[in-house]
């Protein structure tokens, strides 16, 4: 098979390609996952350190955690559900939003399985920025004793700075994530690799029968350490959800090539370093390097926990969107903080309310050591997620036969499962915390959907059909509304019915303008929509038109931007001469609607909330008229 002569540097630029984007893959990705070294290791030998560490213990730790490493991430993520994609992107979200395609009957069961994810996922975004954070500065008591009284202030300071910059957008320091995730990775293969000669007996923890026999032998205790053995995978879901941003390639050899083997060779480090000098079980991360050492160490940990902190905060920024425009929550203001990175954005109320939640968290556990016992259960239940929706999608997408995926998914759901319970015997410790958010989050986007819904239904009552109407007013009589010049633009979610803006203009202002249009959009269930399907038009009679936008759930829904497309269709907006009419309602509970009384008021409290559509919308500024009514719900 012969090359053209411009195949060796093209071929040269794709290395350099997947290279860069396999580098920033480590600053974003693998953030959360990077630091679990820093208290996984500890928090496993605490169950069991009150009765003495036995050696086979301390391998059976070890392995216990390369394995997870290894069947968790390696083979469930990075080779199997990177696969799983809808039309590029990744997350609990994303799948779902495919799997709705096929849901049919199952459509309510795969709602709820999604939303528990994509809530406990929230859940994990409070949590890892306090718990990461913590654990980084708590090095400093290692340093210098005088310091402990000073680890709370430095987090909160550290934190309260880092949700400060999100609305200036990270583009700038973001180009320093990767190369020094990259510098700590290697720090943490250097330091591991360095302590394995401590006790090269510690490489039996290759071998999974002391994984399997740890837990046969410790009764209880083994599956109470099991919860904090899951704190190595923390930040699995971040492979998963962060597809999109860099592609299948970059993530999987940038696992491959770099983390799993620094993280495998720092956890043997640890675990060779503590069957030797036992006393290393206090704090055997930073025990791992000298002391004249430990200041720069701390610096660079406390750099990797604030990117760590970052990538989860942009992940819930990310995860809001997809599910505003997935129609799960109401609409909110989003700013994008970079002209070349759509992924870039930020939103306002969620940051505010990830920096609240952040900081109780931190005042109230005051240390890592407390706060990670409240981590695992959100995690956990989101891979459990993970996997459950992953079945659908092979059985409905890559058309498994049922004995396939049973064989191939099973054993990941119950070895997830068992996670799970063992991260739920931690619920009284702090495990209510995640629980909680979750809940409330569940409770909020199940409210959004059914009352959204509900409203839908029965304005759809005394809706008037689109066409007739048109007929009805165009028809010469003295009762016709006035015309008047310009365009009209009537937004609206259902194009066979009469907008309700419509309806009140022709009611209180008798005029109808030269050019009408009924615009619809819709959010598609695939990431981006094309450009050459954004827009449709189409005529109904001599004065009116519809009109569709479709946007993908990732994109921001810029109707102005997008009305210029039309023009391949033959028409042509002006702005100045075009006005937006959106049709306002105030909505009224009723105690005999399809909810309860609180979930009335919930529904409206949130409706209260939203966004203005015409920011939302990006509608020009002075161009919008809003027409309001009364809605009994």
């Amino acid at each position: 098979m012969s090359h053209s002569a411009g195949t060796p540097g093209s071929g040269d630029t794709g290395v350099r390609k997947l290279a860069v984007l396999a580098l920033g893959s480590i600053g974003v990705v693998y953030g959360d996952i990077g630091t679990s070294p820093l208290y996984a290791f500890r928090e496993a030998l605490r169950p069991v350190a009150a009765d003495g560490v036995s050696r086979l213990e301390i391998i059976g730790l070890i392995s216990l955690m390369i394995w997870s490493l290894t069947i968790i991430v390696t083979f469930k993520y990075v080779l199997f559900l990177l696969r799983a994609d809808n039309n590029g992107e990744g997350g609990t979200l994303s799948l779902l939003a495919l799997l709705m395609k096929f849901a049919g009957s199952r459509a309510s069961r795969l709602f709820f399985l999604g939303i528990i994810g994509a809530a406990l996922f929230i859940g994990d975004a409070i949590i890892a920025p306090a718990l990461s954070v913590l654990s980084a500065v708590e090095g400093l008591k290692l340093v210098t004793p005088e310091l402990s009284p000073y680890v709370v202030p430095i987090s909160v300071v550290i934190l309260l700075a880092l949700f400060a910059v999100q609305s200036r957008g990270t583009e700038a320091v973001s180009k320093f994530f990767g190369p020094v995730m990259a510098t700590w990775f290697i720090v943490l293969a250097v330091a591991g690799a360095s302590h394995i000669r401590d006790d090269f007996g510690i490489l039996a923890a290759f071998n999974p029968y002391y994984a399997v026999y740890f837990l046969f032998h410790a009764g209880y205790v083994g599956i109470v350490v099991l919860g904090a053995v899951f704190l190595t995978v923390t930040g699995a879901e971040a492979l998963y959800a962060d597809l999109g941003h860099f592609g299948r390639r970059p993530i999987q050899w940038a696992w491959i090539c770099l983390v799993f083997p620094a993280l495998a060779l720092n956890y043997l480090g640890q675990g060779a370093l503590v069957l030797k000098h036992p006393e290393a079980m206090s704090d055997p991360f930073f025990l791992m390097f000298p002391e004249w050492l430990l200041l720069p160490i701390v610096i660079l940990a406390t750099c990797a926990t604030i990117i760590a902190a970052q990538a989860v905060i942009t992940g819930a920024f990310s995860l809001t969107r997809q599910a505003i425009h997935l129609g799960f929550l109401p609409r909110m203001a989003i700013f994008h903080t970079s002209e070349t990175q759509t992924g870039q954005i930020y939103l306002p109320n969620v940051n505010m309310l990830l920096m609240f939640g952040v900081m109780l968290l931190v005042f109230v556990f005051g240390s890592s050591e407390s706060l990670a016992t409240a981590y695992g259960i959100s995690v956990s239940g989101a891979l459990l997620v993970d996997t459950m929706l992953a079945y659908e999608f092979v059985r409905a997408r890559w058309k498994w036969k049922l004995w396939t995926a049973l064989v191939v998914l099973l054993p990941l759901f119950l070895l997830e499962t068992v996670f799970f319970g063992a991260n739920m015997l931690k619920i009284h410790d702090g495990g209510y915390v995640p629980v909680t958010i979750a809940v409330g989050i569940v409770i909020i986007m199940w409210t959004w959907k059914r009352g959204t819904k509900i409203l839908h239904d029965k304005t759809r009552h005394t809706d008037i059909p689109l066409a007739s109407f048109i007929k009805s007013i165009e028809r010469k009589s003295e009762h016709a509304p006035v015309s008047v010049p310009g365009t009209a633009i009537f937004l609206t979610s259902d194009p066979q019915s009469t907008p309700a803006a419509l309806l009140h203009n022709i009611k209180h202002n008798h005029v109808l303008h030269a050019q009408n249009f009924i615009l619809t959009i819709r959010t598609a269930g695939i990431p981006i929509v094309p450009k050459d399907r954004r827009v449709s038009a189409s005529s109904i009679s001599e004065r009116f038109s519809l009109l569709e936008m479709h946007f993908g759930y990732m994109e921001t829904q810029n109707v102005s931007q997008a009305l210029g497309l039309f023009r391949k269709t033959g028409l042509k907006f002006d702005i100045m001469s075009t006005s937006f009419y959106l049709g306002r309602r105030k909505l009224v509970p009723d105690a005999q609607s399809g909810m309860p009384y609180w979930q009335d008021r919930l529904f409206i409290a949130l409706a209260n909330a939203a966004i203005d559509p015409s920011d939302y919308f990006r509608l020009p500024t002075n161009r919008v008229v809003e027409l309001g009514s009364h809605v009994i719900i």
